[in-house]
């Protein structure tokens, strides 16, 4: 490799700087008075900074002669008038050309140190506010060392992560990330082990430096949970997936399991086979298992004697007839502190949340409902006329350290719920870390109702939290299997209910509300587009154009999310010199007007909403919630999500996307009015099946159209493959021993 070169330069003119990435184009001076054009990562460079730089020229075929920079620093200037540039050019938050001229003309070549360590002075200037000084003084010496961190990785991490970085260690952030880099692998900073072995590498560090195997190992462990579920692996597998993520051979992990140990993870035996779990998990699944029991346990049977008259009158009122099934469940959860309903569309699941909720008030007992999302939340407060809340909010999630990403709830074991029966829908949407602090909430005495669709895809987060209750046949479970009458003329439940039986759909059967569109693959998205856009409205109104939602199997390919969210964009909502934009990437064009789903929890967003006149406020946007951009302006965007309204800052744009169309998987616990689904033969084979495509049909409340090739439709139906999580909850619920 060459020798780099290096210069000293002062720079004129930024020409170009990308907020995520850094890479910047500017035009400088050199000291010897050469005029170049420099590029490469250069965090925060601005106008009348004097830099030194090594690099080497390079020739770019649209702009010539330009030098390649591989490091830089900054050198502050030293005389007034370079001074004076440099804060003139906005280099400073809060300083413009006129206050900087105050400042140069008070303070001369002092005028950086008063800055950084004395900002108390700068109040003696006129139009600086005591508390505007301290802002000055503190966007100057952040700037300054998230420069350092970001220059030292050479854009790996991304400006918002560095900032987090910087939040975390402050000043001793340099000296912690070259000591251990690997620590940005764990927290909410969002750079995963390649990244810090990028850095590590760039610090000189061995492939062999036992942090790294750690940091490996534990990553391995939390792909296998992030992605796939599992809450423990066998450390047969363990060893061999770290083997090769880290280009070591399996001895030199060896030490980590026989007498080191990994910090934060613990070894079992299952099925006396060696395996290993991340201590966060094991320590959840043991929690869940011994509060159910105890909650179980814990509830008094209450007198059945006159429940059959509550029936009858409930009957009599609402002019139904309940089935045999929907009663058991009634007497069931009076008998038992835990109570599992499960069953398809149509079968009457939210029938019997509404008996349940006026018998247990005839018994003088305090009900409360939630569920995991929303969405879901919302159409149980419809369906009930309860007010029904995500879990999220019943548990009143606190702000915390923004570096964890796990939330804090107000209510816990010292602060519980004040219901006495608790109806939790939507029950298979809930991972092992949030079924843990929900149980932990319910007071001693209280019991629950656990409702959801057990042939459903399972949880996005770890665990298999309602196929493990019901699997170990330690508590009361009623399933629901009759289709309702008023639901018989539904093409939704009853092709619903034959893919769930593994039999194909009668297509010459016709439906009102369930249509099949066999089509090319390539012509899809456009098909889509115009459906959305001018078929769909012009048979059934423009109303209807908010109503839809397209759920697809993938992200990738001509109908996976990236795709048809580019399509649909520019179809519904295009180019306009009345919208303000923000460009992310060439295919991440947010603009206003533009739909937008949250895609992780985050517990510090602030949002404000009006509500009957009243202003309220309040913490936390979740995974899957839907909105649409308001406004976009310099420092990020407006999100309206059905009211509540939260403002996101450039550095957070990472936790939104597009939402025309979105995944099955991110449609869980969700119903839309109409839902279009393509299915073609590009999808990924391990994403072509049964329940996958139950789950999907199942998000449509009035209308289904699946759209593409009907032989991998069918290919979906026939594969009734499960998706297999190694979890521990079945085996500690089945037996009366709390550890593995």
């Amino acid at each position: 490799m060459a020798e780099l070169l290096k210069i000293k330069a002062t720079v004129e003119r930024v020409i170009y700087q990308n907020d995520d990435s850094w890479y910047s184009v500017c035009d400088v001076t050199t000291d010897k008075n050469e005029s170049l054009t420099i590029v490469g990562i250069m965090p925060y460079i601005s106008v009348g900074e004097e830099i030194e730089a090594n690099g080497s020229f390079v020739v770019n075929k649209e702009h010539g002669r330009q030098f390649k920079v591989e490091e830089y620093k900054k050198v502050l200037p030293k005389e007034k008038n370079s001074i004076l540039r440099y804060l003139s050019s906005g280099a400073v938050k809060g300083i413009g050309p006129k206050i900087a001229k105050k400042i140069v003309d008070q303070y001369g070549e002092d005028s950086f140190d008063v800055i950084a360590n004395h900002p108390d002075w700068l109040v003696q200037i006129n139009g600086i506010s005591r508390k505007k000084a301290y802002d000055i003084s503190f966007d100057f010496k952040e700037k300054s060392d998230i420069r350092d961190i970001l220059t030292i990785s050479n854009g790996t991490i991304s400006s918002s992560n560095a900032i987090k970085v910087y939040k975390k260690w402050g000043k001793n952030a340099l000296g912690i990330l070259k000591e251990n880099p690997y620590q940005l692998c764990y927290g909410n900073f969002g750079i995963g082990f390649k990244k810090a072995d990028e850095i590590a590498f760039s610090f000189g560090i061995s492939i062999k430096d036992q942090n790294r195997l750690e940091s490996g190992l534990k990553y391995v462990l939390d792909v296998y949970a992030s992605r796939d579920g599992h809450t423990y692996v066998s450390t047969e597998l363990l060893k061999s997936s770290a083997s090769k993520l880290l280009g070591v051979e399996i001895e030199e992990l060896a030490p980590f399991f026989t007498g080191r140990g990994i910090n934060g993870v613990t070894f079992i035996n299952v099925d006396n086979k060696p395996c290993a779990v991340l201590n966060d998990l094991y320590f959840a699944e043991m929690n869940v298992s011994k509060r159910l029991k105890f909650i179980n346990r814990g509830a008094c049977r209450l007198n059945s004697s006159n429940v059959e008259y509550m029936i009858s009158e409930l009957e009599s009122r609402d002019n139904i007839k309940y089935a045999v099934m929907q009663k058991k469940t009634i007497f069931e959860s009076l008998e038992n502190g835990i109570t599992l309903l499960t069953g398809g569309p149509g079968t009457g699941k939210t029938t019997v949340i509404k008996a349940l909720i006026s018998i247990y008030e005839q018994f003088g007992m305090k009900c409360a409902l939630c569920a995991p999302t929303g969405r879901a939340a919302k159409r149980m407060s419809e369906s009930t006329m309860r007010e029904a809340k995500t879990i999220h909010r019943l548990l009143e999630v606190l702000p915390d350290d923004e570096f964890s990403s796990k939330p804090v709830f107000g209510r816990n074991k010292n602060n519980p719920l004040e219901c006495d029966v608790l109806i939790v829908d939507e029950t298979s949407m809930i991972d092992i870390m949030l079924m843990s602090s929900l149980l932990n909430a319910i007071k001693v005495g209280a019991r629950i109702v656990f409702i959801g669709d057990i042939n459903q895809l399972p949880s996005v987060g770890e665990g298999n939290v309602l196929h493990d209750m019901i699997a170990s046949n330690r508590f009361s479970t009623v399933y629901l299997n009759e289709i309702f009458r008023q639901a018989q003329n539904s093409g939704i439940v009853v092709n619903a209910h034959k893919i769930n039986r593994g039999e194909y759909p009668d297509l010459n059967q016709k439906f009102s509300d369930f249509f099949f569109i066999p089509l090319n693959e390539n012509k899809v998205p456009e098909y889509i587009a115009d459906l959305c856009k001018n078929r769909l409205p012009k048979k059934y109104g423009k109303d209807i154009q908010d109503k839809i939602q397209i759920i697809t199997p993938t992200k990738k390919g001509m109908i996976g999310t990236v795709n048809l969210n580019a399509t649909l964009q520019s179809n519904l909502n295009p180019i306009s010199s009345s919208k303000a934009e923000l460009k992310r990437s060439e295919l991440r064009i947010f603009r206003e007007g533009d739909r937008i789903m949250q895609l992780k929890n985050n517990y510090e967003v602030e949002w404000e909403e009006v509500r009957n006149g009243i202003n309220l406020s309040g913490l936390g946007v979740f995974n899957g919630d839907i909105g649409r951009i308001e406004t976009i302006c310099e420092d990020g965007i407006k999100v309206d999500f059905s009211g509540k309204k939260a403002n996101y800052l450039k550095q957070d744009l990472d936790q939104i996307d597009h939402s025309y169309a979105i995944t099955v998987h991110k449609s869980q616990g969700s119903e839309y009015p109409v839902v279009i689904i393509p299915i073609t033969r590009s999808c990924p084979y391990m994403l072509l099946t049964r329940n996958l495509i139950y789950t999907a049909l199942t998000r449509a409340e009035k209308m289904a159209i699946i759209i593409g090739d009907y032989e991998t439709f069918c290919l979906m139906i026939d594969n009734n493959t499960q998706i297999n999580r190694n979890t521990l909850l079945e085996r500690l619920l089945k037996s009366d021993n709390e550890v593995i």
